[in-house]
């Protein structure tokens, strides 16, 4: 029989245009294969859905619940690009497909370098106001960026903090290093252990970790232990000087607590490529100058869209095809 598989969230338009997609097209040639650019999944979406058996994820840009699957009577398989997470902090009612007879296939992440950059990009960004200055100039202004909140400063001498030490907190200590950067690290048992086996500092606490460090990045995983794990307590109290910089889950930050900070002068400013709902158009939180933002766009580049759509689509070929999948 024909497979019938569709590619939803594609926002931009270009899982088409991808090396990966042309791989997946020629392994299943009489495949029916349909790309949904609509931002969100609108009902027009879902019914042209009807009849599709193998569904591919775009990351977690779609809930999937018991409510999409009953709409999806055709449904064999979900092919998520990169890993579905677990518990609470999934995007997939794992035991809702478990309960339809829809199996699920996870494909690699990626290596954590386009993360790492948009993180560092923002850092930057947000560490010398250059959006403030870039909107100044575009509307007739000469350097009075400053005037919209502080003066910009560089990134030599300060420390960077880590809440968290994985492929992408590893990688920022490296770029803070050719920046003239002291990093310190904290988070489990095993990032204290990585980060003194690079020989990065190790903060001596938690507290001192948000207390001492100039620019602050989470890059913990998202689980049931980490949901709402930085608290206003945290935010209170690193310095009135000091960048927060999120583009992990924004559910690693307790909800509202960011905007009270900002609000409070601690941290001096944040920039985030993670929102609580996405997408998002505009919010409390994007709205304050304090705050710089991006749309959650730390993998959405080419070469991390060719590892996740890679590994996603080999595992989808494997199984139309009825063998075990690749790893």
């Amino acid at each position: 029989m024909r497979p019938i598989i569709a590619v939803i969230d594609d926002y931009e338009d270009f899982v088409a245009g991808l090396d990966a997609y042309a791989a997946l097209k020629a392994q299943l040639p009489d495949a029916d294969i349909r790309v949904l650019t609509a931002q969100p999944l609108d009902q027009a979406g879902i019914q042209s859905l009807e009849d599709v058996e193998y569904l591919v994820l775009i990351r977690e840009r779609t809930r999937i619940t018991p409510a999409l699957l009953q709409k999806l009577p055709a449904l064999k398989a979900i092919v998520q690009t990169g890993s579905i997470g677990a518990g609470a902090t999934s995007h997939v009612d794992v035991a809702a497909c478990r309960d339809r007879g829809v199996f699920i296939l996870e494909g690699r992440t990626s290596d954590g370098h386009s993360a790492a950059e948009l993180t560092w990009a923002l850092i930057l960004a947000a560490s010398r106001n250059i959006h403030s200055y870039m909107d100044s100039l575009a509307s007739g202004g000469w350097q009075q960026g400053a005037k919209v909140h502080r003066l910009g400063r560089s990134l030599h001498g300060q420390t960077l903090g880590i809440l968290g030490y994985g492929r992408i907190g590893q990688l920022l200590s490296q770029y803070a290093a050719a920046f003239g950067m002291d990093t310190q690290v904290w988070g489990r048992e095993n990032s204290r252990a990585a980060a003194k086996a690079h020989g990065v500092t190790i903060s001596t606490s938690r507290d001192r970790l948000f207390e001492t460090s100039d620019v602050l990045a989470i890059q913990l995983r998202l689980n049931e232990e980490t949901l709402h794990s930085v608290t206003a307590r945290d935010l209170s109290l690193m310095k009135p000087t000091s960048l927060l910089i999120n583009t992990s889950r924004a559910a690693l930050i307790a909800p509202g607590v960011l905007l009270e900070g900002l609000r409070r002068g601690r941290p001096s400013m944040a920039a985030i490529d993670v929102h609580d709902v996405e997408p998002v158009s505009a919010s409390a939180l994007t709205a304050m100058p304090t705050c710089i933002a991006t749309p959650h766009i730390g993998y959405v580049e080419r070469n991390s869209f060719e590892i996740l759509f890679g590994s996603a689509f080999k595992k989808l070929v494997d199984y139309v095809r009825g063998q075990p999948p690749s790893s």
